[in-house]
């Protein structure tokens, strides 16, 4: 793949250079973009990129491949996880920008004009950033094209996909989001939890860019596994606290909790509870708040409903 270069120096504040590669094949087909490092502390998805760029032979390619490993340059550079850290803004709440806005606005929309706008088709690789555990979910957005992100989510190989409807949309400004306004098929994909960049999570986000290369037929079918059948989710409720607590869950991600069912509760500095979190309905954390220091409004977990 040929290694290239993206700057934008036009941002209210210090200029972000992103590298990416591309590639084009020897047959005509869609044009497919792969992202990941959207939080700068998620590194699997980072890795795969990483991986796929030094390992694709892409004299089996049919269309065109954009691979952007690192999205977030000054969070990554800074180990700074959820947001930039020149003003405190999450860049995956924050498309598709405005180039008159603050520095994380006036970066999304470089970003997305550069790598989201000219694709046909989007995939987001995610993991748990340092204080979340995570169970492999896949996200899509109701859409006019959610037939096509879904059949994405469906292939990728992570156990459940949630699909985010507008009247409820848990996240909003996010770059599936954002693609999805557009007309672009587009799935986040999250494998990995912590921070961690783990062999198993980096090969598992992999296969899975293998797999929705092959579901493209951008590449041969014998580069994609067979995948059993994801829980399919219809939203999500996010758990936050209303007081500030030292954090206990009493659930891990991937079971199965029933309305009313108790997840944890928030402690006082001397370990009395000052709050109990129940479920507010049926589902599965797909991921949870792994560290106890939470505050006021903190999120807790992300319960994907049954």
């Amino acid at each position: 793949m040929e290694r290239m270069s993206l700057t934008l120096d036009d941002l209210p504040g210090p200029p972000v250079e992103v590298p990416y590669a591309a590639a084009t094949g020897h047959e005509e087909g869609p044009h497919l973009t792969l992202v990941a490092g959207v939080h700068g502390a998620e590194y699997t998805g980072m890795a795969a990129l990483l991986r796929l760029i030094s390992t694709l032979d892409t004299t089996r390619l049919r269309g065109r491949l954009t691979v952007v490993p690192v999205l977030n340059q000054p969070a990554f550079w800074s180990r700074t996880p959820f947001v930039v850290p020149a003003d405190g803004v999450n860049l995956n709440r924050s498309f598709p920008g405005d180039p008159a806005g603050e520095y994380t606005a006036a970066l999304a929309h470089g970003l997305f004009e550069a790598f989201i706008r000219p694709t046909d088709v989007l995939v987001d690789l995610h993991a748990g950033d340092l204080p979340e555990a995570l169970e492999p979910f896949c996200l899509y957005e109701e859409s006019a094209v959610q037939e096509r992100a879904r059949e994405l989510a469906l292939v990728y190989g992570t156990g459940h996909v949630v699909r985010q409807t507008r009247a409820a949309r848990t996240v909003g400004g996010s770059t599936s989001a954002a693609a999805a306004d557009i007309g672009v098929p587009a799935i986040t994909a999250e494998i990995g939890s912590n921070g961690i960049c783990d062999a198993a999570s980096v090969a598992g986000h992999r296969q899975g860019v293998l797999n929705v290369l092959a579901s493209l037929e951008m590449l041969p079918a014998d580069v994609a596994v067979p995948v059993p059948a994801p829980v399919e989710h219809e939203g999500w409720v996010w758990v936050r606290t209303p007081v500030r607590g030292f954090w206990q869950a009493s659930v891990a991600v991937g079971w199965a909790v029933r309305t009313g069912d108790v997840l944890g509760v928030l402690l006082d500095p001397w370990g009395a509870e000052v709050h109990r979190v129940v479920a507010p309905a049926d589902g599965v954390p797909l991921f949870l708040t792994s560290s106890p220091a939470v505050d006021a409004d903190g999120l807790l977990l992300g319960l994907a409903r049954a």
